[in-house]
Parts: structure tokens; sequence; C-alpha cells
């Protein structure tokens, strides 16, 4: 199966989350799992077709991934 840009650049950014996830100690790395999981699961439902709100939902994910990087984040809740 042949995926569109669009569904591309969110596997980019949820493997990112996950990657960034690897960061952090290890005692805290599964709230951060679970929470970029979450925050995938919540927006499921949107219509592939609406790209708008995906293309919305990727930039916020980004400056989203960009704070939680920061090494001076040690846990999420």
């Amino acid at each position: 199966m042949r995926l569109s840009g669009l569904q591309r650049e969110v596997l980019s950014l949820y493997r990112s989350c996950l990657r960034a996830s690897r960061k952090k100690p290890a005692d805290t790395r599964p709230h951060f799992e679970s929470f970029a999981r979450a925050e995938f699961e919540k927006n499921i439902q949107i219509n592939k077709k609406d790209f708008a709100a995906i293309e919305f939902l990727v930039r916020r994910g980004r400056r989203a991934l960009e704070m939680y990087s920061s090494p001076s984040i040690k846990d999420i809740r």
C-alpha cells in the first residue's frame, strides 16, 4: 500500500515522538510514549480527506515535540 505525502508526514511525526522519548529518563519514558500514543489516537477519527485539519494537527504536533524534546523536561503527565 502506497502512502500519501501527508500520511508519511504523520507517521514521521509519530516516529519522531517515539525517538524523542528514548532520550528521556528510563523511569519516565513510558509516560512520554503513552502521551504520544494518546494524542494520535485522540485524532484518529478525523476524515483522511480533511487536509487542513490534518496539516494543522501535524504543525501543532511538531511544535509540541520541539517543546517536549527539551532536555529540561524530564516528565509528562
